[in-house]
């Protein structure tokens, strides 16, 4: 982290006037400067740019509440500090209550510093609508009379600035793995077509489910996910199966949630048990300084958390009864299942589904497409136990071997081409239900390194 002189932050605040004036100067609109109150010589780090970002998405939400029309913005990420200077159209004292909103909604908006500017380049006070200036933030006094007579020590007034972002992280980060998850398993099962599974077009090959159906179990499921994230940041400094252990009671919790959603209907059996691993996952390697670690460092983690465990299960499946469908289908023909993606690393996402989806979505496709595509790339692995136990392991393999013909068309099959696989696979009672939790898993992988990324 670097330390800043005082001759930079002279040169920043410079270059921060000029740019104020020229973006009022081109559209005589009001100017809102945001950046943040950070005390002491490094005013940039990876920690202080998530309550930078965290600002700039409550400034930003909130001016689209209020219809407030962006004119035009720019962002600077300096050394120096990070800052957002924006034109808008609009009343300055409505926006300068709008802003001062944001920063008294939260703790953490204590850091956050919004000037409001008027066409004329006047900036407003919080006296100027009514409020009172705001309190210190180590002891919380009024006014500014902590600061002007120096009550606080700097590393006093830094320690509380990291006290107050991690607080934030700590609550928010749980949240939002919980939201993408859920999103990835409402755009799994909205993805259209899909071969023998159900979404937008039809039920596939089952009678007892709909996109209802599924929507009502992902929202019963909200609190699993981040749950299972809290569980892997608190065993963290513990060897990686124990926090497998202790996640498996969560998802039992978490199917009889979804039972009780559904009425009795298994829509995310699988999901549980995979998302439920890859939160826990996160847990493990979450830093407040970066929440979210690389897909390929989360999946290794996922399956230093299994594999063991999983070993030993399918050791015992070797000689004790049958129990499941998957069970059967192990010790007759050794395919694994949601077990043997966990205990690979989530091998078939990393080499087939997250690859196939990126290549569609470069090339231009949509989401929605660039999803179907991508459940092709599971279902040719061939290694579907739904598909197995419901139509023979050798009906199973043809169909791998349908989708992958697909995916040999160039660059990418039309929908239309999965829509008659789709027929296909309902007219044979074919669900390729584990490469519907696979896909889950692609979709929130995908936008979950899109937040890293963004933080990094």
């Amino acid at each position: 982290m670097e330390q800043i002189t005082l001759e930079q932050v002279l040169a920043a605040r410079e270059a921060r006037v000029l740019r104020q004036q020229r973006l009022s100067k081109t559209f005589a609109a009001p100017v809102l400067s945001f950046a943040l109150n950070i005390a002491g010589p490094v005013k940039d780090s990876p920690l202080i740019r998530r309550a930078f970002f965290c600002g700039r998405d409550r400034l930003e939400a909130a001016l689209s509440a209020a219809n407030v029309p962006i004119l035009a913005s720019e962002q600077t990420l300096a050394p120096t500090g990070c800052e957002w200077q924006l034109a808008v159209r609009g009343d300055a004292l409505a926006l300068k209550r709008l802003c001062a909103s944001v920063e008294d909604a939260e703790p953490i908006g204590r850091l956050f510093d919004i000037d409001v500017l008027t066409e004329t380049g006047e900036k407003l006070d919080r006296a100027d609508i009514g409020l009172p200036e705001r309190g210190c933030l180590v002891c919380g006094a009024p006014g500014r009379g902590c600061a002007s007579r120096r009550v606080h020590s700097v590393a006093e007034l830094q320690a509380a600035t990291r006290a107050r972002i991690e607080a934030h992280v700590r609550a928010e980060d749980p949240r939002t793995v919980s939201d993408l998850v859920t999103q990835a398993l409402l755009d799994e099962v909205n993805t259209t077509p899909k071969p023998g599974l159900v979404d937008r077009a039809n039920t596939g090959s089952h009678r007892d489910m709909t996109v209802e159906t599924f929507e009502k179990s992902a929202e019963a499921l909200r609190p699993y996910w981040t749950a299972c994230l809290q569980t892997g940041i608190e065993t963290a400094s513990l060897p990686a199966p124990q926090t497998f252990q202790r996640l498996r009671p969560l998802g039992m919790d978490a199917e009889r949630d979804m039972y009780a959603a559904t009425g009795g209907v298994n829509t995310h059996k699988g999901a549980i048990f995979l998302l439920g691993i890859l939160c826990g996952a996160i847990g493990r390697l979450w830093t407040p300084e970066a929440p979210f670690a690389p897909i390929p460092l989360l999946c290794k983690e996922s399956a230093e958390m299994t594999e063991s465990i999983l070993r030993d299960d399918f050791s015992r499946m070797q000689s004790a009864p049958a129990a499941t469908a998957g069970e059967k289908l192990y010790r007759a023909c050794g395919l694994l299942g949601a077990r043997g993606e966990a205990m690979n690393g989530f091998l078939s996402v990393q080499s087939a589904a997250l690859p196939l989806y990126r290549k569609a979505l470069d090339a231009g496709l949509s989401s929605n497409d660039a999803a179907a595509i991508a459940l092709l790339g599971l279902i040719a692995r061939g290694a579907d136990t739904n598909m197995a136990a419901r139509g023979g392991i050798a009906r199973a393999r043809q169909a791998a071997k349908d989708a992958e013909t697909l995916l040999s068309v160039a660059p990418f099959p039309a929908m239309a081409q999965i829509a008659a696989l789709d027929s296909a696979f309902i007219r044979q009672n074919l669900s390729p239900g584990g490469c519907a939790d696979l896909l889950a898993v692609t979709l929130f992988l995908h936008q979950l390194d899109g937040r890293r990324k963004r933080l990094s």
